[in-house]
């Protein structure tokens, strides 16, 4: 496991957390959650925040007793009409193009699981531990709202998986949409496959037994209902969408720095600037930066020494602002599919209206397409980032010493941190290429369209971690720029809060060093939250 799965097995070994969860939680207060435990009952909507406090965080999951009761009043469907003989796609057929194929009453069992064997074909590198848990809740959501089929508990054996930090092995690689990843992860479920379990990866009837349960015997219905639906894509999607959103404000923050180590002007913040032209995300944007900004003696001493600054300046509150309204609708599609039912076939248990319905919500469209735009989004931020850390460095820019650093010939300074982002931004550009204008038709032809999903979804997560990346390396220049900005004028206090924490940890360069460590705690710095914290502590909760 990485190092952030290894940290996050001995943090919920050592230290499991512990706060209620209410229905509405800001993400800067789960950022700051430690110790207390963190209980996420399932049987109502669940919102962003509590998903990535029981995939991230470790929180416990329970059930509300209205999820009992929907999953048990379908499972009774589902005997019933078994025994009935009652022609049921999955259950009494086989899948896809083979859904002609009958099955008997004394083969739906092995049906089960035939699925999770023969559909645990996925390669290359595993899928993360937050990931994973973040799909094992994807599917408790899924298959809690009462239209599966599915027994409890089988549901109840995933609840522990995610309270006891059971994490099946699935390898990511080769989904469209959903089948493979989730074979894998179910494959633990009957004692086959492999899991973490205390930060070792173990085979799966043995790390089973290390925390206490047992391999579980699939019934009718189950194995299809495990693999089916948009669960890992919509798992992917949140975290992903996630760390964008947290990337955007940070980007604020950092963009903010840049323009007062730049003498920035900020008529281009200007609320009345932002009234003509009313997308809300633009004004919230340019109020975020006057408000971290405010107080500062170099804007003050710099207001109106040139007309305007370049577009990676003056153009924040548009293009962040449009970055993050592509988040926000994101951020809707996703909490709506977090909380649907994305199985097929769809049971529909109400007396008088009872039926079972062959249909396509295990469709991907949904999240795919939105995270798609979600990555495009990412890399313009990125963009803008780098073209403002070069004005910090470029001394025919800005008149500071080449690449900050004192003694530039002998020093290269923060010269390389610049191809680094070159490099990042060239890769987010080939990831940002849309996934779901794919068609490669499978199952015979019985899926001639494929929504291709998941990857949209998959790719989220490094495209994050490669923004955060590019994001510290100019919070990297922000801050070693200090040393020649005015050292007598005060910096705004926001700024001041930010580059005291900073310091703590990164020292002020006089001659080259070993750049690596720094630049990694900058992005830890960006990824956990904390710059969003340091900031906030002075400015409030920015918008």
């Amino acid at each position: 496991p990485s190092f952030r799965d290894r940290h996050f097995h001995e943090k919920i070994r050592k230290n499991p957390p512990a706060i209620a969860w209410g229905s509405h939680r800001s993400a800067r207060q789960v950022l700051t959650m430690k110790k207390e435990q963190q209980t996420v009952v399932l049987g109502q909507p669940i919102t962003m925040e509590q998903f990535i406090a029981v995939c991230r965080f470790g929180a416990q999951v329970e059930f509300s007793d209205d999820y009992c009761q929907r999953v048990r009043k379908s499972r009774q469907l589902v005997e019933r009409w078994v025994d009935e003989g009652k022609v049921m796609y999955g259950v009494t057929t086989g899948f896809g193009s083979l859904c002609t194929k009958a099955i008997s009453k004394e083969e739906t069992a092995k049906l089960q699981e035939n699925i999770i064997l023969s559909h645990s074909v996925s390669l290359g590198e595993p899928l993360s531990i937050e990931r994973v848990r973040g799909v094992l809740l994807m599917i408790l959501q899924n298959l809690g709202q009462g239209y599966s089929g599915v027994r409890l508990e089988l549901l109840e054996q995933y609840r522990q998986f995610l309270n006891r930090g059971v994490t099946p092995w699935a390898p990511g690689d080769g989904s469209v949409g959903y089948l493979s990843p989730e074979a894998h992860m179910a494959l633990v479920l009957i004692g086959r496959g492999k899991a973490y379990y205390q930060g070792e990866l173990l085979p799966g009837d043995q790390a089973l037994k290390k925390a206490g349960l047992e391999p579980i015997t699939l019934s009718s219905k189950e194995g299809l209902a495990l693999v089916s639906g948009t669960t890992s894509a919509t798992a992917m999607a949140a975290l992903g969408l996630y760390d964008f959103q947290k990337a955007a404000k940070s980007a604020d923050i950092i963009g903010a720095m840049s323009l007062e180590a730049l003498k920035g002007v900020m008529n281009a913040f200007d609320a009345r600037v932002m009234q003509v032209r009313p997308h809300t995300d633009q004004g919230d944007t340019a109020e975020n930066v006057r408000r971290i900004l405010a107080g500062s003696g170099i804007i003050e001493k710099y207001r109106g020494h040139r007309v305007q600054d370049a577009l990676s300046l003056r153009c924040i509150p548009q293009l962040h602002g449009a970055a993050k309204k592509t988040f926000r609708d994101a951020e809707k599609t996703i909490e709506i599919e977090m909380n649907s039912c994305c199985d097929n076939p769809i049971l529909w248990p109400e007396e008088g209206n009872q039926d079972v319905i062959s249909a396509c919500n295990p469709d991907s469209a949904y999240v795919g397409m939105e995270m798609d735009s979600a990555c495009i989004a990412a890399v313009s931020l990125a963009k803008m980032s780098e073209r403002r850390n070069n004005r910090i460095i470029d001394e025919s820019r800005n008149g500071y010493p080449s690449f900050c650093i004192a003694s530039p010939g002998l020093n290269s300074g923060l010269m390389i941190p610049q191809y680094t982002q070159a490099g990042l931004i060239n890769e987010m550009r080939g990831l940002a290429t849309p996934s779901t204008i794919d068609n490669t038709p499978t199952c015979g032809n019985q899926e001639d369209y494929v929504a291709m999903g998941y990857p949209a979804c998959k790719k989220s997560g490094p495209m994050a971690e490669k923004l955060e990346s590019v994001l510290a390396i100019e919070l990297l220049s922000a801050y070693q720029v200090q040393q020649f900005v005015d050292p007598d004028v005060k910096r705004s206090p926001a700024t001041q809060a930010v580059l005291d924490e900073i310091a703590k940890h990164v020292p002020v360069l006089k001659q080259d060093d070993f750049l690596f460590p720094y630049i990694q705690y900058l992005k830890d710095f960006i990824h956990s939250g904390a710059l969003i914290r340091a900031a906030e502590s002075v400015t409030g909760p920015l918008k």
